[in-house]
């Protein structure tokens, strides 16, 4: 995240940061986690939220991630760009299925699990070594407290050692 600080850059500089590991012989991907409710940015208008970014699958994403591809010479997919809407899209589906069994749905632990689903499923995709992930917005804001508090999660899955905030 950028603190609290808005377009401070921060795409750019996970990009630049992607360019350095890649430089460095390791497989990379980035992410990023956009906390509003809009399922996509395609549907946004560019003066508030700037020009969208197209991937080879069709998906209408985030602009950031013209950079993520340009920078780490790779071909980005929707899985790439999360929204709140679209995670929240995916758990209420779910909830609408039946697939938590009558129980109670809560950001704890569904909103966090189906977040970190999506970490992990870029990792799984893409076979590499290091998964980037910017979180928009700041960190006052909190609509981004359900994304840090599922990647403080996945340090203790993984590792602390395999983790590391910016």
């Amino acid at each position: 995240t950028g603190g609290v600080v808005s377009s401070l850059g921060k795409g750019i500089t996970a990009a630049s940061l992607g360019r350095l590991l890649k430089n460095r012989g390791l497989k990379v991907s980035i992410q990023k986690f956009d906390p509003y409710l809009n399922v996509d940015p395609g549907t946004m208008s560019p003066y508030q939220h700037g020009e969208v970014f197209v991937t080879d699958d069709g998906a209408e994403t985030d602009l950031d991630l013209g950079h993520y591809e340009r920078f780490i010479d790779e071909n980005l997919s929707q899985s790439n760009n999360v929204t709140t809407g679209r995670i929240y899209w995916s758990v209420i589906s779910k909830e609408r299925r039946g697939e938590y069994l009558g129980g109670t749905v809560q950001v704890i632990p569904h909103i966090t699990n189906a977040i970190k689903e999506r970490v992990y499923r870029v990792s799984k995709e893409k076979d590499v070594d290091v998964v980037i992930t910017e979180i928009g917005g700041t960190v006052g804001d909190i609509e981004s407290q359900p994304f840090l508090e599922a990647i403080r999660q996945i340090k203790y899955e993984v590792g602390r050692e395999n983790v590391c905030f910016i």
